[in-house]
């Protein structure tokens, strides 16, 4: 596993040819990602009785999605690279699963507003996250215990269900991934320059976890947003 240091303040030179290449890989990853998972809920939602079988275990696919994410997040360091890219892409799939049912309660037209939305969001703070000069590391932890909060709150709130906490919860929540796209793409930055990646195992590794947070900050934007700004089928 990566250790977390000072990745803004490099005592090196910055070597701009491989973080170049590393951020390539990373965004193609995350995009393949992303692709994933809308196939699958594509699939899923053209599957009635699929969907209503994940409707009715949906606790199953979340768990599911949880222990995946933890297990590639604290076990990366032991994975080959096609172990690596193999729970990537399994996550993805899971996830597109447990998507599905929340893009059924919206229609086709506010889903693919929406993700345009999310995508020039993302695309933004991205750009900022990569070219900016200023230290985000501070930023970046403010924002990581504004999301202990956040998920806190959610948690809470699925027995108040309370419509004004949720509408909080998600503005909090985009201004949240929306800073963290920033902070993520920085970081990886600072990995990509910082860490030795001669090897194929090693950049796969940094390649995987920088495509994962990205992944995790576009889908949590995209459905910030759906819930904010998506229109509900009558």
């Amino acid at each position: 596993m990566i250790e977390e240091n000072d990745y803004s303040s490099w005592s090196e030179p910055i070597d701009e040819g491989k973080i170049s290449t590393v951020m390539q890989r990373v965004f193609k990853m995350m995009t393949a990602g992303l692709i994933v998972t809308a196939c699958t809920a594509a699939f899923v939602l053209s599957n009635i009785n699929f969907l209503y079988f994940i409707m009715k275990s949906i606790w199953v696919w979340i768990i599911a999605e949880l222990v995946l994410v933890l297990f590639l997040t604290f076990k990366l360091k032991d994975m080959g690279t096609s172990t690596c890219r193999l729970t990537f892409y399994l996550y993805a799939i899971v996830n597109g699963c447990t998507l599905a049912p929340l893009c059924y309660a919206y229609t086709e037209s506010s889903i693919a507003t929406t993700f345009l939305c999310t995508a020039l969001m993302f695309g933004v703070m991205a750009l900022i996250g990569h070219n900016t000069k200023r230290d985000l590391t501070k930023m970046g932890s403010f924002f990581i215990m504004a999301l202990l909060g956040v998920i806190i709150a959610s948690i809470v709130n699925l027995f108040l269900k309370n419509s004004m906490l949720d509408l909080i919860i998600s503005i909090v929540g985009i201004i949240i991934f929306v800073g963290l796209t920033a902070y993520d793409v920085q970081k990886i930055k600072g990995y990509a320059n910082a860490f030795s990646l001669a090897d194929e195992e090693s950049m796969t590794k940094v390649v995987t976890m920088g495509a994962l947070s990205l992944y995790l900050d576009f889908i949590n934007i995209f459905i910030k947003l759906l819930r904010l700004m998506g229109k509900r089928k009558n």
